[in-house]
């Protein structure tokens, strides 16, 4: 995806790219990597503590 918006798509934090809800929707589909603004309901602890009980 090109011509990100700052403000829009993403914003800086402590030196961090932090991506909005907004740019996953227009990316199109869940990474799976627990993104702080997912709008697909993915929830990266959760997946973490299913992984760690099928030990």
């Amino acid at each position: 995806m090109k011509n990100l918006t700052e403000g829009v798509d993403f914003y800086r934090e402590d030196g961090w790219v932090v991506y909005t809800a907004e740019y996953h929707l227009k990316r199109g589909y869940c990474c799976h990597s627990g993104c702080r603004h997912c709008p697909y309901g993915y929830d990266n602890d959760a997946q973490q503590k299913l992984e760690a009980s099928n030990e």
